[in-house]
Parts: C-alpha cells; sequence; structure tokens
C-alpha cells in the first residue's frame, strides 16, 4: 500500500513508476503536481497527497504550470496528432519543413519529438508509412508499379530500393512476409504502444515495461514480420474500447486478439479472458480450473507472457493470501487496474 512516507520519497526522486498513483498538493503555494514534477520540492511538513486531479481541485489547489498535471503524460501535442491523422487519412502525403510551418509546427520540434518517442526522425516515419502503406497494397494483390506510385513513389528504382531497406526482400519476393504495426496510445496511466496484425491486436503494453524490447523481437520472429510504425484498422477499434474502459463505461473487450505462443500458455491467457471484471482470482485458483493443481509456477510464467495488457486481464490475478503479485506494467498500476472496475462493477 502507498504510504505518505512513499510518495514523499517518490516525488523527492522523480519516480516514472508512481505516474498516475496519486497526485502531491503543497499547501504553502496551492498547486497540485505529478510525482515526476521538476519544480524545486516542498518541506514534508507542507505537502497532502491525493488519489486524483479531482480530489485535489475540490480542496481548492490549481494545477501546477510547471508539470501539467491535467494532462496525460507523454501525450501527443495536438498539432502532432492532426499531422498523423492527415498521414493516416493519405499516406502518400508528403509534408516537408515549409508545410509543418505554415501549420504552425518547428521542423525542428517535430524532429525532437519523434527521437523521444518513436527513435526517429518525422522524415523517416513519413517514409516507413508510405512503404507500409506499398507493402499492404501489393499483399492484397495491387501491382507493385501501382502500389508504389499510389504510396508517392516517382520511381520505381527508389521505391524498391527503400522497400527493401525495411523488409529485406524486393516487392515481388515480399509476399511471405508480414508486416506488425505498432502505434502509440495515450490512458491515464502513461502511454502504451499497440501492435496488430491483420488478425488482430498482438501487442499492448506500458512503454516502461521492461520486457518490451523481448516481447517485440519474439513477435517479429514468430510472424516472420517487420515492425512498423503505421495505421491499422484494429488500432481504432482499440483506441475507442480502451477510452471507454477507463471512464468505467466497458466492462469487456470485441476487438479481436492474435496471441502467438505454446498450447499452454494460450490456455492459461484463455483462462484469463474468464475472469470477470471487477473480479480477481489466485494462481492456485487458475489451477484447478485448469485441472492442473501442480502447475502454479507455470501458470504464474504464463501470466507473465502475456503481452496484451488489460484486454488480456493478468492484472485480476493475485496472490492466494489476497496480495498484488508481480505485475510487469508496476504493482501501483494493477492496484489503480482493480480499483477502477471494482468501483464500478
Amino acid at each position: 500500500m502507498l504510504t505518505d512516507e512513499i510518495m514523499y520519497q517518490a516525488i523527492l526522486d522523480k519516480n516514472v513508476a508512481y505516474e498516475g498513483s496519486f497526485i502531491t498538493g503543497v499547501k504553502t503555494t496551492g498547486i497540485f503536481c505529478r510525482p515526476t514534477c521538476t519544480a524545486r520540492k516542498p518541506k514534508r511538513e507542507n505537502v497532502e497527497f491525493f488519489k486524483t486531479t479531482k480530489e485535489a481541485i475540490t480542496k481548492g489547489y490549481r494545477p501546477c504550470k510547471v508539470c501539467s498535471p491535467l494532462e496525460k503524460l507523454d501525450e501527443t501535442p495536438p498539432a502532432i496528432r492532426a499531422i498523423l491523422q492527415e498521414l493516416n487519412e493519405n499516406p502518400s502525403r508528403k509534408f516537408k519543413d515549409a508545410d509543418l510551418a505554415v501549420k504552425g509546427i518547428a521542423p525542428s520540434a517535430i524532429r525532437r519529438w519523434f527521437l523521444k518517442n518513436h527513435g526517429i526522425t518525422f522524415q523517416a516515419y513519413q517514409r516507413m508509412f508510405r512503404i507500409n502503406a506499398a507493402f499492404k497494397k501489393i499483399q492484397h494483390g495491387e501491382p507493385v508499379t501501382a502500389a508504389a506510385f499510389d504510396a508517392g513513389y516517382e520511381s520505381l528504382s527508389g521505391f524498391a530500393d527503400s522497400f527493401r531497406s525495411v523488409f529485406g526482400v524486393s516487392p515481388s519476393n515480399s509476399k511471405q512476409k508480414q508486416v506488425m504495426n505498432i502505434t502509440r496510445l495515450e490512458t491515464p496511466l502513461g502511454t502504451m504502444f499497440a501492435g496488430a496484425v491483420e488478425a488482430g491486436i498482438c501487442l499492448l503494453e506500458f512503454t516502461d515495461r521492461k520486457m518490451l524490447e523481448t516481447e517485440l523481437k519474439q513477435l517479429s520472429q514468430k510472424l516472420n514480420a517487420n515492425i512498423i510504425q503505421g495505421a491499422n484498422p484494429h488500432f481504432d477499434v482499440l483506441e475507442q474500447q480502451l477510452e471507454a474502459y477507463f471512464s468505467g463505461r466497458r466492462k469487456t473487450f470485441t476487438v479481436p486478439l492474435f496471441m502467438p505462443g505454446t498450447d499452454f500458455q494460450q490456455s492459461v491467457w484463455r483462462l484469463l479472458q474468464t475472469i470477470p471484471y471487477g473480479s480477481t482470482r489466485s494462481y492456485k485458483q487458475q489451477a484447478i480450473v485448469l485441472q492442473k493443481p501442480e502447475a502454479i509456477r507455470a501458470i504464474a510464467n504464463a501470466n507473465g507472457m502475456n503481452r496484451i495488457s488489460i484486454l488480456v486481464p493478468c492484472h485480476r490475478v493475485i496472490g492466494e493470501d489476497g496480495s498484488l503479485t508481480g505485475y510487469g506494467g508496476g504493482i501501483w498500476r494493477k492496484q489503480w487496474l482493480l480499483d477502477l472496475e471494482q468501483g464500478n462493477r
């Protein structure tokens, strides 16, 4: 459980692991902050803690201008979100520096944002987006020439070189390849990466999960897929359903899932999806349902290998004594999700 001492140490450390779990009210200034605020830290006797921003506001506190606690952590700026929407609607669209300036976006600013959040420049993102759109058309039987020109390429040789640099094969030999698209989603608990293939969502993880890089590599190998930033029809459904879930308006998900794994892992993941909203089960109870009472540790390991957070609700599994056991997204997120569900049953 979070104590005042733990929360105060968290703000001293600017510990991002506690983002979303509490808000700090500073009595001497009348402001409230997120745990990672970079402003000068108040003395212990001058702070009080709240579970939500609403509680802080009703006590008369106003939001800090340094850490902007009313905004979602790492949320995509509206201007960049609008640019991404235009690319989703028209992958062949090419934004040059002059186009960005007209929209009031400094080219250097969008470059820094993409490097920080995606590890590539905006121009590289655009190129990958166009290549991804062309790949999908080729996969669905469109001629290479048409796919290249529809994606905005002016020469087939330039398209072939770009395609080969991303997929490792020529456009005409790409039928055996898959693409796993990834995108960022902002949630009340922080930014998540979602991954999808044609069959459904195959990844949903918080960006600070330590296993994320390993999971991406495993999926790439299992699916014989290249992982590319880009749009996928499943993302629209996922985003809508997650928003409804976090606002307490949705208890189940219908977006298709694709979960490659061993037969045993898949049986554990399917069982997770039967745990009712607002309820919990112990690992022992899961083992009994699976008729494998001796496999508690193996079931726990399979839970830990779940790549689709929230939708495959491994956060609903707890210790036999009621304790919150390990969770890849962090124990504080597990507690937050359980509190949300149990408060909306």
